[in-house]
């Protein structure tokens, strides 16, 4: 069994005081109130519920608290419960609707509120928010969600009909079992060279001496959770919604799910604002300086980057929370073109202008506006013993390393196919999306599509991504691969490039070649993996080009 490292709560701020919140169920919910200067007089409070520990190094809420406090506002912090100074049951997701409204409640009861509250978070604590809007507290003015999703952790529910399915992140196992096994936190690195990977867990368990209750509702096989039991947050009456997404967010397509539904509701679509801008899942940005990678952050540097994280939510609080300017001063969408400076806004995502363009693959291993091949099978192997690796060693700070991909394309196991260089600048802004048509000689595959931004030294970064599961490999099947939204700079002289592979571990769970479930499967085959280039459904991957800046 690896080392285990516990953690446990860290001291509460000086700048703070603690309460305990009482649920409606008598479970009281560890909660630290900041007060501007101290001041107990009425004012507009914002709220933020996470799993993190509100006091802890990794979220840096008491940065956070004292930005906002600067600006007038009241801030309380909680953790969320069964974690850190909390009570109560240790349970992902399920909880969070009717404690955001007893939490908006006793908060507009306290004698320094003045009835009006706002949410701001990322990540799970982007999730408390779309609870706490589901349960239709009157008091919650305005949400900030950031990087996060209504179906955040949500495990991949196979059902017997499905041709085509989500390929199963390694997250969704793993953080039931380190930050929701218990009240504290517990990290361990698990063996992936070791199946199987449901023993390792077991042993954890056994040295933890207990059980994650979340662990055991998603493996082995997983139930649907009811996380909003007062309805889904979209079916309640609209928040006005600053909803902020990062290109390089590994959780970006559960931002995006929402943008399509939120979109699709006119009464929501009229409350929905929307942020894009070149950073991943930790707030790390394309444009930090070299120098800043690989490198844990100095509070000087926390406070440094509080601007660009806070002030868009600052803006947006003042026109919904204090009613100070008008809606219309706030852009509907507002975005950066990775590779530029600033932001840019338009009336909707995509902007105008944006037109698709097809790019096929060919035998040659080139990527061209049209080939006229003819249909053929190129063939690639996936050895769940040596699975292509996972760029980055953390998936959610991936621009903390900005990895260079280019070498995972010399691997005998990843199809490489290249464009020309671009002959002159063009602005990749819009929908990416890829097709084939694909077989295997083993029961089943994952097909990973990634696509690259190929600079004249050879390096290669990652703009885009997509990957699916196909049930039933066997013969040929069509599949269309959603890689995602881009918002990006493609410079003269750069090529685009597309890698193909069976494995991305271990970000995604490798599958083990058999056709047994990857998490428990003990025993391990190599496949090899079949995609059709050339002809009418070969390999083609289609992009969107603001064709007004191209």
């Amino acid at each position: 069994m690896p080392d285990i490292q516990q953690i446990g709560p860290a001291p509460i701020s000086p700048l703070a005081v603690e309460e305990f919140v009482r649920m409606r169920d008598g479970v009281r919910l560890a909660t630290d109130v900041y007060l501007p200067g101290g001041d107990a007089s009425p004012g507009d409070t914002i709220l933020i519920r996470l799993p993190y520990d509100k006091s802890g190094e990794y979220t840096f809420i008491p940065l956070i608290a004292e930005y906002f406090m600067a600006r007038g506002y009241r801030v309380v912090a909680q953790d969320v419960r069964g974690k850190f100074r909390s009570e109560g049951e240790t349970l992902l997701f399920v909880n969070e609707a009717y404690d955001g409204y007893d939490t908006i409640d006793w908060i507009v009861n306290q004698r320094w509120s003045n009835g009006r509250v706002a949410m701001w978070g990322d990540s799970y604590y982007g999730y408390t928010q779309w609870a706490a809007v589901s349960s239709r507290h009157p008091a919650l003015r305005a949400i900030a969600p950031r990087v996060t999703g209504t179906r955040l952790g949500e495990p991949v529910h196979r059902s017997a009909d499905a041709a085509v399915t989500p390929v199963e992140w390694a997250v969704t196992y793993l953080y039931a079992v380190t930050y929701f096994h218990a009240q504290d936190a517990y990290f361990w690195d698990l063996d992936w060279t070791t199946r199987p990977f449901s023993a390792q867990v077991e042993a954890f368990f056994a040295e933890a001496g207990g059980r994650s209750i979340s662990y055991d509702q998603w493996y082995p096989r997983a139930v649907h959770l009811r996380r909003f039991p007062a309805g889904h947050p979209f079916d309640a009456p609209p928040v006005p919604t600053l909803q902020t997404i990062g290109w390089w967010d590994n959780c970006a397509p559960l931002s995006w799910a929402d943008v399509a539904d939120l979109e699709a509701r006119p009464a929501w679509a009229a409350n929905h604002w929307l942020r894009i801008e070149s950073m991943d899942h930790e707030s790390y940005y394309l444009s930090d300086p070299p120098e800043h990678r690989g490198l844990e952050r100095t509070e000087q540097q926390l406070r440094d980057e509080l601007p660009r994280m806070l002030e868009p939510t600052l803006e947006f609080f003042e026109v919904f929370v204090r009613g100070n300017g008008r809606p219309g001063d706030i852009p509907r969408v507002a975005w950066n073109l990775a590779g530029t400076e600033g932001m840019r806004t338009a009336e909707a995502w995509p902007p105008p202008g944006a037109r698709p363009r097809i790019l096929v693959a060919t035998a040659a291993g080139s990527l061209a506006a049209e080939s006229r091949d003819a249909a053929t099978e190129v063939t690639w192997t996936h050895d769940p013993s040596d699975p292509v690796p996972s760029s980055a060693g953390n998936a959610f700070a991936f621009l903390q390393e900005r990895p260079d991909e280019a070498p995972i394309g010399d691997r005998a196991d990843v199809l490489v196919f290249t464009s020309s260089p671009v002959a002159r600048t063009i602005d990749l802004v819009g929908p990416v999306c890829a097709s084939a048509t694909v077989s295997s000689d083993g029961a089943c595959m994952d097909v990973f599509v990634r696509l690259l931004d190929l600079a004249p030294d050879g390096t290669a970064l990652r703009i885009a991504r997509g990957q699916v599961h196909v049930v039933d490999a066997s013969s040929p099947v069509e599949v269309e691969i959603d890689m995602g939204q881009l918002g990006y700079r493609l410079a003269e002289g750069h090529s685009l490039r597309v890698h193909i592979s069976g494995s991305d571990a271990p970000e995604f769970i490798p599958l083990p070649g058999t056709g047994e479930e990857p998490w428990g499967a003990v025993g391990t085959q190599s496949n090899t993996h079949r995609i059709t280039v050339g002809g009418a459904d070969g390999l083609a991957v289609k992009v969107s080009v603001l064709e007004e800046e191209a």
